[in-house]
């Protein structure tokens, strides 16, 4: 029986707090939400569920604390399949977690708190030798120190396998970093910073955006939102897809689930614009479903 490609991904797990709110808050301001639920997240921990969902084989490199939260971390990682062998316990650290507050619209503004996270290092790659000699699509994202995506980076592209950089939230990237990556995929915002551009609103900003940032990688996409998303090579050849028309019922982990599809698709072999399609789908799926039937998807 033929082994399906696997997707790698480097990260972090963070569990989240949902809050339902009228609005969210404004600076020192008070505001009385009418319920709240726990969701098991994190950008690394979101994109290895989704990888699976859209159906590869998905691994998670990570840390967690001994704690609670970390344990209901495992086993999430558990329910959808995705092998969590080398998700660290850290000592004397607690586990990733945020609170997100969403207004009545779906939109949604967070606090996280790093915590075990910031522990990962080259160690942990070391570690995971034998995913890391697999792995077809490695995904990367910012809330994990730098130094340990690069160790990441540098051992998968020693294998042969590709890296996709998601640059959230938005930091300053060294040389370094820029020059392992295959793929970036950011938001308008993130977009708007590494970009240098005042704003990213439209799917025309967007595909502006990809342009400026495919100078600086082999291909660069930029999603915005409810406009669509936009994709630019190195070589200038470039597209852009509507976002599909979807009643939404919340945006969190829209991002994610595009970048998850994604990797699943190149990691299968399919081409940049199928794969874009893909995750285009997937995410409008995502937003479209409410959170506590989102594990039925």
């Amino acid at each position: 029986m033929k082994t399906s490609p696997l997707v790698t991904v480097f990260g972090s797990l963070h569990y989240d707090i949902m809050v339902d709110a009228p609005d969210r808050p404004r600076k020192g301001e008070t505001v009385t939400g009418h319920a709240w639920h726990p969701k098991c997240g994190g950008k690394g921990g979101n994109q290895a569920v989704s990888a699976a969902r859209a159906g590869v084989r998905a691994a998670m490199i990570g840390a967690i604390g001994d704690d609670d939260f970390g344990r209901a971390l495992l086993a999430n990682l558990d329910r959808a399949g995705v092998d969590r062998r080398f998700v660290r316990v850290a000592a004397g650290v607690g586990s990733g977690m945020s609170v997100a507050i969403f207004d009545q619209g779906g939109d949604y503004g967070a606090v996280i708190v790093s915590g075990s996270n910031l522990t990962l290092g080259d160690a942990d790659t070391a570690s995971a030798s034998d995913v890391v000699a697999q792995t077809a699509v490695l995904l990367l994202q910012n809330e994990v120190p730098e130094v340990a995506n690069i160790a990441a980076a540098r051992a998968v592209k020693a294998q042969g396998g590709r890296v996709v950089l998601n640059a959230a939230p938005a930091r300053k990237l060294s040389g370094e970093m820029i020059a392992l990556v295959d793929i970036l995929v950011v938001n308008a915002i993130e977009a708007e910073f590494l970009a240098g551009m005042a704003v990213v609103e439209t799917l025309d900003g967007a595909a502006q955006a990809a342009r400026l940032l495919a100078d600086l990688y082999p291909v660069a996409i930029v999603t915005a939102g409810g406009e669509g998303v936009a994709c630019c090579d190195r070589a200038g050849q470039a597209f852009a897809l509507p976002a599909i028309p979807v009643k939404v019922a919340s945006t969190h982990g829209a991002g994610d689930e595009f970048v998850g599809a994604l990797a699943a698709g190149l990691a299968r072999g399919e081409t940049m614009r199928a794969a874009i399609t893909a995750a285009n789908a997937a995410s409008a799926l995502l937003v479209s479903t409410p959170e506590a039937e989102r594990d039925r998807i």
